[in-house]
């Protein structure tokens, strides 16, 4: 679904606020359950845990990674929006209005951890950018954009 960028308004920096923590709440449980199925078969067949040895340590973290990466890849590139963001109301596209490609999403994640990282600067920063885009909508080339409000029925 292609949107009309000129008609399109961004989201405060308070929805983006809200859309990440309702996520983070969604995205602990999904780690939870994936560190689940590696620790608990693990434990029963080396009687150990993956933590104690560094390399296997060094693996669960770049396992625990691409299952975050995984985790909004696969929202961004399927529909547009993570469940925080359906809740907030918008939705991520390119700047063209397409939607995004799995190259686009692991683009904007790898820029949003780059923005994110020191003290939330990027993200911030959507405070003062005259079309309202934080760093890594810039560098991504895509943006958040708001949804109309659903019609009342009845």
């Amino acid at each position: 679904m292609d949107l009309d960028i000129s008609l399109a308004k961004t989201p405060s920096l308070l929805r983006r606020i809200g859309a990440l923590l309702y996520d983070s709440v969604l995205l602990l449980g999904v780690l939870m359950l994936a560190v689940m199925l590696v620790v608990i078969p693990y434990g029963l067949i080396t009687d150990a845990s993956p933590y104690e040895n560094p390399i296997h340590r060094m693996l669960m973290q770049g396992y625990l990674s691409a299952v975050a990466v995984g985790f909004y890849a696969f929202f961004w590139t399927h529909g547009g929006q993570t469940l925080g963001m359906r809740a907030w109301r918008f939705r991520v596209i390119l700047d063209n209005g397409k939607n995004l490609t799995t190259r686009d999403a692991l683009r904007r994640f790898g820029w949003a951890t780059v923005s994110i990282l020191p003290g939330g600067i990027g993200l911030w920063w959507c405070l003062f950018d005259r079309d309202g885009l934080a760093w890594h909508d810039r560098r991504s080339g895509s943006r958040l954009v708001m949804l109309q409000r659903p019609e009342k029925t009845g």
